[in-house]
């Protein structure tokens, strides 16, 4: 097994034997807004009026969900591995610093989406599925990994593509 996938493989299983603490109390606790706030609040808040409260409030919680999880899972993973102290047999390995962001942001983007779909599945009957601009949804989906990502532009200005950055001379 290569280098990157070696420690994304450590990662994913380190979140995973703790799955009910990881990817469970997550969904439960956004089952659990999603129940008294949208319970609660439903009657009083008009967002718009062709969509309900809980509709206006399920995209937000789960995208918070994600990024939440995500942050959560590289940040306790280095500080956890400071302070029990391997840290230091990981800094010893040959990896470069491009397989070690490979791999913690890859693992934390795992168990972002796990939380995510988690909570979709859960949260989605509190309410129903109502798609504005389908158009929208397609351009992000298809065109929204090569914008976003950071190697999306490192393959657009990298050393092999026909397109390169030169810094302008300032005198």
């Amino acid at each position: 097994m290569n280098g990157w996938r070696m420690l994304f493989y450590k990662e994913v299983l380190r979140f995973w034997k703790v799955a009910f603490q990881t990817i469970a109390a997550p969904v439960l606790t956004s089952v659990l807004y999603m129940m008294i706030f949208g319970h609660v609040l439903e009657d009083h808040v008009k967002v718009y009026d062709s969509v309900p409260y809980t509709a206006f409030l399920l995209p937000g919680l789960i995208m918070m969900s994600v990024l939440q999880n995500a942050f959560a899972n590289s940040s306790s993973s280095l500080v956890q591995s400071k302070i029990m102290g391997n840290l230091v047999f990981l800094l010893l390995t040959p990896l470069s610093h491009w397989h070690w962001f490979v791999a913690y942001v890859g693992s934390a983007m795992l168990r972002g989406l796990a939380v995510g779909l988690g909570v979709f599945a859960v949260t989605a009957w509190f309410a129903p599925l109502q798609y504005q601009a389908p158009l929208w949804i397609a351009v992000f989906a298809f065109m929204g990994p090569h914008c976003w990502a950071p190697w999306g532009w490192l393959q657009a200005c990298g050393p092999k593509s026909s397109i390169k950055w030169r810094p302008s001379k300032v005198l």
